[in-house]
């Protein structure tokens, strides 16, 4: 579905001064230098060199980071905890090999029925196997979208998603990513989010000085927003979704919750939220409430569920990742209070007046 493009944004406090301008040795990605997947120097599995997503010059580097600014890098950050730095190379080589070695069609078949009771595509099995085979030598736990929980006794537990936005991957649209979080006796302190085709990732640990910048954003009209898409035949889904679209300036559909959430963190986005369809896992959400609170923001539940670390993956979510408290808030409460009208009224509103 195209962008809703609404009006410039009058009043909106803009990201932080040190983020406000852009570095121009500081390209966006499909403009780095850094070697790219088809570049037979960098390495992937099967020691094959790999063909870029659309031909693209995207920048991929494994084991080493590359500076860019704006709370971002190339590659895994060096300082992330061994077993998220393991578990993201692992994903960045397998995509690779993926998307190289298989055809669409093969990448989209659902092979199987995930922890989350949700089909499970080819190409997820193939990069969650290469990140669990890496972990082997770090005994954490894991709790990850097909397998569900694996208990190895540690008092830390990987939270992951091994391929957030797999009908992106599979079909070529290059916006899927991988994510996962740090929970340390069930707290979360650390999280990775990886953009799978370029190579981008956004890291943040608890108490540790971070450059992520959300915009600061502390209200909803005018602003711009990420939303899942929209169901109609949820009277009172379609009636939140549509009230969202109707006061912000802007609204994407990406459909990569993960890359959305980090979004936010860099201060690139508002918001983003699932508008009340319950969609949202916890691998959905885990790493952006580490990388959104780094940042300024804050991450909520429309229906004001606390998100914590619970082995169960069939529990649901309508998450909110926004720029400030404020407005995690507001978009929380705006949600929540037009899917009730919707789901109260006969035929709810589901299209804008």
């Amino acid at each position: 579905m195209p962008a809703t493009d609404g009006p410039e944004r009058p009043g909106d406090p803009g990201p932080a001064p040190a983020a406000r301008e852009r570095d121009p040795s500081a390209p966006d990605a499909g403009a780095s230098s850094v070697p790219h997947a088809g570049d037979p120097s960098v390495p992937r599995a099967g020691g094959s060199s790999a063909p870029d997503v659309g031909g693209s010059s995207a920048p991929r580097r494994i084991g080493s980071s590359v500076p860019r600014g704006r709370g971002w890098v190339v590659g895994v950050p060096g300082q992330a905890h061994p077993a998220l730095a393991a578990a993201a190379s692992a994903a960045l080589e397998a995509h690779s090999a993926a998307t190289a070695e298989h055809d669409r069609a093969t990448l989209a078949e659902v092979v199987a029925e995930g922890a989350d009771g949700t089909p499970t595509m080819r190409i997820d099995v193939l990069v969650e196997n290469a990140i669990l085979a890496a972990l082997a030598r770090h005994p954490v736990n894991v709790l990850t979208e097909e397998a569900g929980w694996v208990d190895n006794g540690s008092a830390l537990t990987l939270v992951m998603d091994p391929v957030d936005g797999s009908a992106n991957a599979a079909a070529g649209v290059p916006l899927s990513a991988f994510s996962a979080a740090v929970a340390v006796d069930g707290v979360f302190t650390e999280a990775l989010t990886v953009w799978l085709e370029t190579g981008r990732s956004w890291w943040a640990k608890a108490g540790t000085p971070s450059p992520l910048r959300t915009t600061g954003r502390t209200s909803l009209p005018g602003a711009a927003v990420s939303l899942l898409r929209p169901h109609p035949a949820n009277p009172g889904a379609a009636s939140a979704w549509w009230e969202v679209a109707r006061r912000a300036g802007r609204v994407r559909i990406l459909s990569t919750s993960c890359l959305e959430g980090a979004l936010v963190a860099q201060g690139a986005t508002d918001a983003f939220a699932d508008a009340a369809t319950d969609t949202h896992r916890l691998v959905d959400l885990a790493a952006s409430v580490v990388l959104a609170e780094a940042g300024g923001g804050a991450v909520r539940d429309v229906f004001g569920r606390p998100i914590g670390l619970d082995t169960d993956l069939t529990r649901r979510w309508s998450g909110v990742v926004a720029a400030s408290p404020e407005l995690a808030d507001e978009l929380a409460s705006v949600l929540h209070d037009a899917y009730e009208t919707g789901r109260t009224t006969p035929a709810g509103p589901s299209t804008p007046a």
